[in-house]
């Protein structure tokens, strides 16, 4: 599987920004992911199926995944930004069918994006 993010960018805190990750085929399990330099990558959010999601303490209330039209799109709506939300985000999708509180970590994604970079200022 092959996966695009776009929609990456600077934005102010308390601003939004919405992702997207164009994937070369359907995967039932997919996660959003982020990384900032010093620390260990992190699962944002995770769906399986249409609408079945798990998220990060840290971004509850703030985050929304979803699928695009397209069921090989996945989406990343991001409210309410901070400058801790800085990080390179990136797509993943699992081979295997799992519930998102699994699909949420990282060992048990398969294919990844390149990542697209957010920078949120204080």
């Amino acid at each position: 599987v092959q996966l695009v993010e776009s929609g990456g960018g600077s934005v102010q805190a308390g601003g939004s920004l919405t992702l997207s990750c164009q994937a070369s085929r359907y995967s039932y399990s997919m996660a959003w992911f982020r990384h900032a330099p010093g620390q260990e990558r992190e699962g944002v959010a995770s769906i399986s199926g249409d609408t079945s999601s798990a998220y990060a303490d840290s971004v509850k209330g703030r985050f929304t995944i979803s699928r695009g039209n397209a069921k090989n799109t996945l989406t990343l709506q991001m409210n309410s930004l901070k400058p801790e939300d800085t990080a390179m985000y990136y797509c993943a999708a699992a081979e295997n069918s799992m519930t998102p509180e699994f699909g949420i970590r990282a060992d048990y994604n398969n294919y990844w994006g390149q990542g697209t970079q957010v920078t949120v200022s204080s």
